[in-house]
């Protein structure tokens, strides 16, 4: 299947400003980083790095090589609407839209946002149900998806699937449901124990 995966982030400055009570400047970056680093890692070993790129200002610390789709700068919703389009004149069959801040998300994860039935949406939502973890859209059917990140992403993004009249697929998985906002999610994660090579950083 002709896939891409694009994977949102805003730049360095701007990013898990939440955080800011329990990380500096600096430790901030360096776990948005190390996030972004996984879930690129993870989704190049499915999707390929011809077909994953990222969406946003920046690269954070991934280098020159990685594919990178230029945010508008006016929001997510916009920028995921510009990523819907430019995979639709490039002929793609599934469009994959995954956060970058899912510090425990494994590739048996993105393989599932791919392997979705034809014509299905897929919505994979966080922990708490509400927000948006990642999104699969087939096109061109969904060519016309309105994007609704924020709050009550995830209950926007269903009633676009019900508006479409295409079938919906919620997709539970802890580690895709798993992201890191606020600084209890920071701690939780941290407490549980050596989840990641980079946890002992904080």
């Amino acid at each position: 299947m002709n896939c891409w995966v694009f994977i949102p982030i805003k730049s360095p400055a701007y990013c898990k400003t939440r955080l800011a009570p329990v990380l500096d400047e600096a430790e901030r970056q360096y776990l948005v980083a190390a996030m972004l680093e996984r879930v690129y890692t993870a989704a190049c070993a499915v999707a390929g790095p011809d077909r994953t790129f990222i969406l946003g200002p920046s690269r954070h610390a991934l280098g020159n090589k990685v594919r990178q789709f230029g945010d508008p700068g006016v929001g997510l919703n916009p920028a995921a609407t510009s990523a819907r389009d430019a995979a639709l004149q490039g002929g793609v069959e599934r469009l994959i839209l995954l956060s970058a801040d899912l510090p425990r998300v494994t590739t048996d994860d993105v393989a599932a946002l791919i392997n979705i039935p034809a014509r299905t949406i897929a919505v994979a939502p966080d922990e708490s149900g509400q927000g948006t973890n990642a999104l699969s859209l087939p096109l061109p059917q969904a060519s016309d998806f309105r994007f609704h990140y924020g709050l009550g992403s995830c209950a926007a993004h269903r009633e676009e699937a019900a508006r479409l009249a295409l079938p919906l697929l919620t997709i539970v998985r802890p580690d895709l449901a798993f992201d890191i906002d606020e600084p209890a999610e920071l701690a939780g994660w941290y407490n549980a124990g050596p989840n990641s090579s980079f946890t002992n950083q904080f």
